[in-house]
C-alpha cells in the first residue's frame, strides 16, 4: 500500500438507493485526500462490511430496508466504540437529529446539503470531530430542553398521529381508557403542545413518528 493511499480518508457508503450511492461515490473520487471503500445497501450488510474493513468514516443513511440506519448505527458503536459515523439523510426533524446522535453517530447532515457541507463533515468525523450544521444544530437544543417520551407514549403518540381515538387505542394496546387519557397528558405536557391535533402535527414535524 501506497503512503498516498494510507493518507486518504476511507469511505464506506450506505443508502439503499443505488444511484444515490453511485453518485456521491463518483463526487468524491475528484477529492485526494478521500477514497470509497466499500458500498452497502443495508444496515445488516454495513454492520458485516465495517468489521471487515474498518473504514475511517461511515456515511449512513437512515431510511433503510429492514434494520434502520440508526439501530445500525447503534450497533456498530457497541462493537466499535470509535467508530466515525455520519448520518446523511431526508430527515431532518429534532428528534431525527437526537436519536442519531444518541446511537453513535458524530455528524448529521442533510441530503439537501451542497457538496462542500458533505465534504466538511466527512473531514471533521475523520478527525474525531462532530458536524452538525446551524439549523440542526438549533433543532438539537430545543430537543435537549424536553423530556423523552416513553416506549409507551410514542406509541399512543403514532397511534394519534393515524387518527385513532383513546378508546381504540385502549383496546389496540390492551389497556384501560383512563390509562391511555394520562398517556396522552403526558405526550401533551413532553410535547409543548394544547391539544391531539398539535400533537400529531408536532410529531410529524419533529421526526418523532414518520409516516412511511
Amino acid at each position: 500500500m501506497s503512503s498516498e493511499t494510507e493518507n486518504k480518508i476511507r469511505v464506506m457508503l450506505v443508502d439503499d438507493h443505488f444511484a444515490v450511492r453511485v453518485g456521491m461515490a463518483a463526487s468524491l473520487k475528484f477529492e485526494d485526500d478521500i477514497e470509497v471503500v466499500a458500498e452497502a445497501g443495508s444496515g445488516e450488510d454495513a454492520i458485516t462490511m465495517y468489521r471487515e474493513l474498518r473504514p475511517d468514516v461511515l456515511v449512513m443513511d437512515w431510511r433503510l430496508p429492514g434494520m434502520s440506519g440508526v439501530e445500525a448505527v447503534g450497533e456498530i458503536r457497541k462493537e466499535f466504540p470509535k467508530a466515525a459515523i455520519m448520518m446523511l439523510s431526508v430527515y431532518e426533524g429534532e428528534e431525527d437529529v437526537f436519536r442519531a446522535m444518541q446511537a453513535g453517530a458524530s455528524a448529521y447532515v442533510l441530503k439537501s446539503a451542497d457538496r462542500e457541507e458533505v465534504l466538511a463533515a466527512i473531514r471533521a468525523v475523520s478527525s474525531g470531530d462532530k458536524y452538525l450544521p446551524p439549523i440542526l444544530a438549533g433543532r438539537m437544543a430545543d430537543r435537549m430542553t424536553r423530556a423523552a417520551l416513553t416506549q409507551r407514549e410514542s406509541g399512543v403518540l403514532r397511534l394519534i398521529v393515524e387518527g385513532h381515538s383513546n378508546k381504540e387505542i385502549a383496546a389496540k394496546l390492551g389497556l384501560a381508557e383512563i390509562t391511555i387519557k394520562q398517556h396522552v397528558s403526558n405526550v401533551l405536557e413532553k410535547l409543548h403542545v394544547q391539544d391531539r391535533t398539535q400533537a400529531a402535527t408536532a410529531a410529524i414535524q419533529r421526526g418523532i413518528v414518520h409516516l412511511e
